[in-house]
Formats: structure tokens, sequence, C-alpha cells
């Protein structure tokens, strides 16, 4: 949910009184149009306060949790889940883990991983929304989800489907799933891990800890999920050929 512009306002003038509108906008790399239309509307997108508060030195997540959509997160100390880590390691990553696993210069197959494995890249990745939200899943999320915020299942779907999700739907689904309600906003990208308050080597530590025969099914499950989004796409754009060549 887009923040009250009054509410941003007063925000503002209590973490950076002495600043201008434009000294704030140059700090920050948010546009003086963008952050006018925002103004203009009544509501302020959370990206905007998030990198204002990159650029002013402070936690994106306290800043947000000083609004009271995002009060929340105020005092926030649940650590992410195995379950989450896992799902922020992109699928590349994934797969270079079970090539060192098996390569002879890492000792071969075994389930205490190695110092030679290639670090993990940060969250988020191609699939990280979906990822993550299939991780929290009991089988009956989306549902409450939708219950409490009033959005279709539909339209909820659709988000994930195109690896997105609002801030406030991220948090309503931590919400209902009861974990941690910063891993939604890191799977979106809206902040860091470091800013969430993940331990640094949090994800490779939840890498390690799977087995091979888990660490190999995850790895398939996920290139099978790869390719039915190829296969997809390479349809689309088939039918998108097909349509400009009937048009002539």
């Amino acid at each position: 949910m887009p923040l009250p512009a009054k509410a941003f306002q007063h925000w503002l003038h209590s973490v950076a009184p002495a600043m201008s509108t434009a000294d704030i906008c140059r700090i920050s790399g948010v546009k003086r149009t963008t952050l006018a239309q925002q103004l203009v509307r009544g509501k302020v997108a959370e990206s905007s306060v998030v990198s204002i508060s990159r650029a002013l030195g402070l936690n994106p997540v306290d800043m947000l949790s000083t609004f009271d959509s995002y009060a929340d997160l105020a005092g926030q100390s649940c650590p992410p889940t195995a379950a989450e880590l896992v799902s922020q390691i992109s699928t590349m990553d994934l797969l270079r883990a079970v090539i060192s696993r098996s390569a002879p210069a890492y000792g071969g197959y075994g389930d205490q991983g190695s110092a030679l494995t290639p670090a993990l890249g940060p969250a988020p990745h191609a699939t990280s929304v979906r990822n993550w939200v299939d991780a929290v899943d009991d089988g009956e999320l989306r549902h409450r989800v939708s219950m409490a915020t009033g959005i279709a299942p539909q339209n909820y779907s659709a988000q994930l489907t195109a690896n997105r999700l609002s801030p406030e739907l991220a948090v309503a689904t931590a919400r209902a799933a009861g974990v941690g309600f910063t891993g939604g906003l890191v799977a979106t990208g809206l902040v860091t891990e470091s800013e969430a308050g993940w331990a640094p080597e949090a994800k490779q530590a939840a890498l390690d800890a799977l087995s091979d025969g888990e660490l190999t099914a995850l790895a398939g499950d996920r290139l099978q999920a790869l390719g039915r989004t190829l296969r997809r796409q390479e349809q689309e754009q088939a039918q998108t050929e097909m349509i400009w060549e009937n048009l002539g």
C-alpha cells in the first residue's frame, strides 16, 4: 500500500529537516518529477522511502516501520526459515552447488558443502518471489491472503507468475504464513538481505545443510519450472510472429 503523502512529508522532515526536496532527490536518485507526482496523488511509493533512507544512511526496514501500514516491521526479530533462505538461492547457484559437490576437487559427493563452492548471488533472482511464497505456503496460504487483503486469487497468482509482489502483499503473505515480515520484502528486491537483518552466511549455511538428494531434487524441480516458463515464452513468441505475418 503506497504511503500517505502527509505521513511521508512528516517522516522526511523528521529525518532530514534541513534538506530541500531537490537535495533529497539528488542524493537518493529519486526523480523530482516522480516524487512530485506521488505527493500530488497523495500516495508515495515505498521504494521512494527505501531510496531516501539509504541515501541518508538509515535502515530502510526501520524507516518503513515508522509508517502505520508497516508498523509490524518494528522490532522484527524473527529470522528467515531455512526454506525461505533456500528459496532466495538462484537456480544457477543451485546447479553450481550440485556440480561442486560432485567434482573431485571438492571431495566428491558429501553433505558438508565446501569452502571452494562459488559464492552465492544476492536476492532477488528470476523466480525469487514465487519460490518464497512456495517455501512458506502450507497449502492454504493463498486463500488466507485473499481473505485478509481482498485480492482476487487470480490477481495474486498473476503477480507471482510475473515474479513480483507489492510490498503490502509481501507483508500480508508473511503474516498469513506466520514467518518474519521481511522475507517477502527481500524476495521482491525492495530491501537487501543485510537491511532485513539476515546473517551474511545464512543462505550458504542453509544450502550446505541440504543433503545431496535434497539439493539434486530441488535443482531438478527448479529446472522443470524453468523449462515450462521457457516453453510458454517460445509459444507466445511464435504466436506473436504469426500474427505479424498475417497482418502482412
